[in-house]
């Protein structure tokens, strides 16, 4: 549970109400801000990319006994708050997810954060895989040898061409007619 602490500004503040059942002189200027015990925790923090789709990735680390409660063969990975099984209904593209995390066999070893926006399904579930990884081979230089030979830490740079003049579509042409 966090501890509240009353802290002097500068600003000053018009309704002033006990704090944690202690009263607080009318007229001095206050305010709250929480305290939590066990503090921040330590995560690392890339990005990945994916045609349209841009990706904020934090992997934070498990503490052992995290480990040994959770049996399960799913990553704990939350994808704009939701776990990424919810968000990605193809099973094709949780795979795709969950990717480098299998790759180095440490699913249930780390926990990762993601926003992810931009683009379709399939190339959010591409720069989550490409955040994810960047953010391990942050966490350990080791994992860099085993990402980059899956291809997971190179970006995939293929995009929708674009459409030239007197096309319908990047190579579609308009039916040809003979007369």
């Amino acid at each position: 549970m966090p501890i509240k602490k009353a802290v002097k500004t500068t600003k000053p503040v018009k309704v002033i109400k006990p704090i944690i059942d202690k009263e607080v002189v009318v007229g001095e200027p206050t305010e709250i801000i929480e305290i939590d015990e066990k503090g921040p925790e330590k995560y690392y923090e890339t990005v990945g990319r994916r045609k349209e789709s841009i990706a904020r990735v934090r992997l934070f680390t498990k503490k052992s006994t995290d480990v040994l409660a959770s049996n399960e063969e799913k990553a704990i990975v939350m994808v704009n708050k939701k776990s990424y099984i919810n968000y990605f209904t193809d099973v094709n593209l949780q795979h795709v997810v969950e990717s480098p995390l299998r790759k180095l066999k440490s699913l249930n070893r780390f926990k990762v954060t993601v926003i992810v926006n931009g683009g379709g399904i399939a190339g959010q579930a591409g720069a989550i895989k490409h955040g994810i990884s960047r953010a391990l081979e942050l966490f350990d230089g080791n994992f860099r040898k085993k990402l980059k030979k899956s291809g997971f830490l190179t970006r995939d740079s293929r995009a929708k061409e674009r459409r030239k003049y007197g096309l319908k579509k990047a190579r579609k042409a308009p039916q040809w007619n003979k007369r």
